[in-house]
């Protein structure tokens, strides 16, 4: 019976239904434009910054090789979930296959997992850069951010890898329906017939996992980041290493603080109403925020920016 059930759920007869976050609002089209608007926002912003560093050469440093590594990752991050949540929309259509849901799943726990691992590598790169600035260019060679960065995109697809391929291995004989706006893991555990105890206990160990190794880097580069600059003489040596260092933790605090609502919070604690509440945050206005985060707030992006602008002017 269990292997006709698995069979019916991945043959691709049956499909999952989105609910999705239109139908919890009362002027649907509204927040559909709003949410649209975001998006544009988010993927110029994020290109843009990319474009910037890589044409720059004085932005071709390792705090920006991970900043323009962490825009690419928002801008594919952005771009699993909305398009089809507003092509749906538009469509009038709610239907998302099983092949479909596991990619979409695959895909942004790999950019969630990978993101975290790289926010950690971000917050060493500015520990090396404050506390050992003569060791700096050792430390952080090309080929050690190409080994940090090689080493955060394998770890966050063996996330990706490994989450999606047990939580779609369940069968789900209950509703169709999943009550949110995309294929986020407990979503659809919660249509499963079977006991997903043991499964959402591993995952709660292996997301605390994923969290704290990065968080205890952070926390350590940071904590001795600020002794650093606390010791500092120069006032303007001041300002610029805690500009660079709170840019960061902003964007830390925001990402991490929903994805630990999300995953490390027991399902009592749970309504799909605040959980697509807390999903909006941390897929779609994270990666909008992202790049105004790094950019308003840093003088070399500027700098590069209007280069550009005066450059065309110019011409």
């Amino acid at each position: 019976m269990e292997n006709i059930t698995w069979i019916t759920n991945h043959s691709g007869m049956s499909d999952f239904i989105l609910v999705g976050i239109f139908s919890q609002s009362i002027h649907p089209i509204l927040l559909c434009l709003v949410i649209f608007i975001v998006f544009l926002l988010a993927l110029i912003g994020n290109i843009v910054l990319i474009f910037l560093i890589h044409s720059d050469t004085h932005l071709h440093t390792p705090m920006y090789f991970f900043i323009s590594q962490l825009s690419l990752m928002d801008v594919m991050y952005i771009s699993v979930t909305v398009p089809k949540m507003l092509i749906d929309q538009i469509m009038d259509m709610n239907k998302i296959s099983v092949p479909e849901c596991a990619m979409q799943m695959f895909l942004y726990v790999t950019l969630a997992g990978s993101e975290f691992f790289f926010l950690g590598a971000m917050a060493y790169d500015r520990y090396v850069a404050i506390c050992h600035p003569l060791r700096y260019s050792v430390l952080m060679s090309r080929r050690v951010c190409l080994l940090l960065a090689s080493g955060c995109w394998f770890l966050g697809s063996v996330d990706g890898f490994m989450l999606t391929s047990i939580t779609m291995t369940f069968p789900f004989c209950r509703s169709k329906e999943i009550h949110h706006f995309f294929c986020e893991v407990p979503a659809v555990m919660k249509l499963s017939c079977s006991d997903t105890s043991l499964y959402e206990t591993l995952m709660y160990l292996c997301c605390v996992l994923m969290l704290l190794i990065p968080v205890t880097i952070i926390s350590s580069s940071y904590f001795f980041v600020l002794l650093t600059i606390h010791r500092m003489n120069s006032v303007e040596g001041q300002k610029k290493a805690f500009a660079t260092c709170s840019s960061h933790m902003t964007v830390v605090i925001l990402f991490y603080g929903a994805a630990a609502y999300t995953y490390m919070l027991p399902s009592s604690y749970h309504t799909p109403e605040n959980d697509m509440v807390v999903s909006v945050f941390y897929t779609i206005l994270t990666p909008a925020l992202n790049p105004l985060i790094y950019s308003l707030r840093n003088r070399d992006v500027m700098g590069a920016l209007k280069k550009i602008l005066n450059m065309r002017s110019v011409n």
